[in-house]
């Protein structure tokens, strides 16, 4: 947990970080209208790198473009991973910093300049600080997206995000995200502990609109302007301070697992900000010490409890340094990478709470906690950060353990069913379980319902998030997801119109689908980056089949319903010359000979070319 070299561990080594920071103040400090960012290819002792450095932005409106938290959707054109897969749930972003990146994207030659950094083969990195460094998280998640999706064959080497004093830019999904891509550990946030952006966000634009000017003001390089009024500094401090506390105390009890319905109450009626860390934080403490956190939950927590006051006094001196301190990155990393006195804190739950002489490493953390001035209070809302990660893996561990005790036996018993039906019956399963005729179709409902159990038990903690990030992206449980998703639902669609539950609900696609199939699918679609949603699957065109055969059986107009009949056709060819779908599991299944004989001469005959090597059809 402690000691070992900052850039054998990250991935950058020092002398590449002091450059870095370096360019990164350059372009802070030489911003002009025209000039948002600076691409410069620098060669260092370590190697060759293509550095992209931002500039940022003291216009409080470019930072609240609307109240209270000036947040929007991200754009998932441009960032299609930033989001919750299975919830399809966008990640929220601060929409002025967006904004000012989609201009960099679209008015400057920001993508030839990467594409011609990527096309290199050398290091990438992006960095800003104060909120350049929003505009270089941008750039990476961009780059990363464009070149190291799982969708490319040769891909480069992965680029690095280095910011210093970062504003908090989007919602818990960028880390969720961030993690479940395998990314979180290219981007790394250089905090000093009592500087005052990282934490500017988490306080609404209401509670500091009559100070942030002055303050913005202080911060800007190109403003000579020293704090002269240190009651604006302290009230700014104090109110950002006080939003912070109410954020992360609201955190710390759902780490802890309160029950209370005052705290359901509270987020109700108290609109707290979005905005959440991700990524590793490497937090410097002011005595030469690096502190490095990957746990995002920790990190929030530390926002907070690293700059409290011992005594109310402190407060003016205090606020005025957490000014001061977001332009001293350059001095502070100079001394602390050169004395190498790093500090990791991994395991969370096992930290100590108080110094134990014992052990040397357990009073090297107890002393980089002390450095950061965390109380007893704040070191246990970190152990709650690493006991909620630890939850998730058990969560995991349980689930895998069910699926092996029921779902697997289950799963092979339906795969027999079919091949029964198929090959002893000469009939399609789907119409076999309709009827629901014999022993073994009741059964294979048993099974149905028991798969039915374990993917909801599942769908229901990612719906809690209480999973880990990287579950959705793991290949064995998309795999998983397929088989599961063609073999069963057209058991549940058939089930659905064997109790003529279309009659009184309607649709099965858009009025009862259940969401183990939806999740399944957008696992899916997302590991093969599909552009769209895809309305028809190789495993829900059974509920197409019957919609279609009570459309065209009831004498309504066919032209309404003719492209969706010809895109089932292409849907089939290519599902079957993909091997998604056999041709037997449809071409011998009463419900579809059924459409098929009452379709349009022309529309059978495309069936009937299709299906011209299956015997018996």
């Amino acid at each position: 947990m402690a000691g070992g070299s900052l850039g054998d561990n990250i991935g950058l080594k020092e002398d590449v970080i002091k450059r870095v920071c370096g360019l990164a103040f350059k372009a802070h400090k030489h911003k002009t209208q025209d000039k948002l960012y600076f691409y410069e290819k620098v060669q260092i002792s370590s190697g060759t790198y293509h550095v992209f450095s931002f500039s940022g932005s003291w216009d409080a409106t470019e930072w609240f473009v609307n109240k209270p938290y000036g947040e929007t959707k991200i754009d998932l054109t441009l960032f299609p991973s930033l989001r919750s897969i299975g919830n399809d749930e966008a990640a929220l972003v601060n929409q002025g910093f967006a904004k000012r990146f989609d201009h960099i994207f679209k008015a400057t030659p920001f993508k030839s300049e990467v594409n011609k950094a990527i096309g290199d083969g050398k290091q990438v990195v992006f960095t800003g600080h104060s909120s350049g460094a929003a505009m270089a998280v941008f750039a990476t998640f961009w780059t990363l997206e464009e070149y190291l999706n799982p969708t490319k064959t040769q891909k480069p080497k992965p680029p690095f995000c280095v910011t210093f004093g970062s504003p908090l830019i989007g919602n818990h999904i960028f880390s969720h995200a961030s993690r479940r891509e395998n990314w979180s550990r290219y981007f790394i946030h250089f905090v000093l502990r009592y500087d005052i952006v990282p934490r500017i966000l988490l306080a609404p634009l209401s509670s500091i609109e009559q100070t942030v000017g002055s303050i913005f003001q202080f911060l800007n390089p190109k403003f000579k302007t020293s704090i002269q009024d240190s009651t604006k500094a302290a009230e700014f401090f104090s109110s950002v301070m006080r939003n912070t506390a109410s954020v992360t105390s609201h955190a710390a009890c759902i780490l802890m697992g309160s029950t209370n319905l005052l705290l359901e109450t509270v987020a109700n009626f108290v609109d707290l900000s979005p905005y959440r860390p991700f990524g590793t934080y490497i937090f410097c403490n002011g005595n030469g010490q690096l502190i490095v956190v990957k746990n995002s939950d920790a990190v929030l927590q530390l926002l907070f409890h690293t700059a409290q006051l011992s005594d109310l006094a402190e407060l003016p001196e205090v606020a005025e340094v957490s000014i001061l301190q977001h332009q001293s990155y350059e001095a502070e990393l100079e001394d602390s990478l050169g004395m190498q006195n790093i500090v990791y804190l991994e395991q969370l739950e096992q930290l100590p709470l108080s110094a134990d002489g014992s052990d040397s490493d357990v009073a090297t953390i107890s002393a980089a906690l002390d450095g950061l001035g965390l109380s007893t209070r704040a070191r246990l809302c970190l152990r709650a950060a690493g006991e909620l990660q630890k939850q998730k893996q058990k969560n995991e561990e349980k689930i895998n353990k069910e699926f092996e005790d029921k779902a697997v036996a289950s799963m092979r018993y339906l795969e027999n069913y079919k091949t029964s039906c198929e090959v002893q019956k000469g009939t399609g399963y789907y119409d076999a379980f309709k009827v629901q005729k014999e022993e073994n179709d009741f059964q294979a409902n048993v099974k149905r319902l028991v798969l039915a159990g374990v993917w909801d038990e599942v769908i229901e903690m990612l719906k809690r998030y209480e999973l880990p990030d990287e579950f959705e992206g793991k290949i064995e449980w998309i795999q998983r997801g397929i088989n599961f998703r063609r073999l069963v639902e057209p058991l549940d669609i058939a089930n659905y119109h064997r109790h003529l539950k279309n009659e009184d609900t309607g649709p099965y696609m858009s009025r009862a689908r259940p969401k183990r199939y939806r999740y399944t699918q957008r696992w899916l679609e997302h590991a093969k980056r599909e552009p769209k949603a895809v309305p028809i699957t190789e495993s829900s065109f059974w509920a197409e089949v019957e919609e279609l055969h009570s459309w065209i059986n009831s004498k309504k107009a066919f032209d309404e319903v003719k492209e969706r009949v010809e895109q089932l056709q292409r849907d089939l060819k290519k599902w079957t010359d993909e091997n998604e779908l056999t041709k037997d599991t449809f071409s011998k299944d009463p419900s579809f000979i059924r459409l098929y004989e009452i379709l349009p001469p022309e529309n059978k005959a495309n069936i009937t070319a299709l299906l011209a090597n299956v015997k018996g059809f």
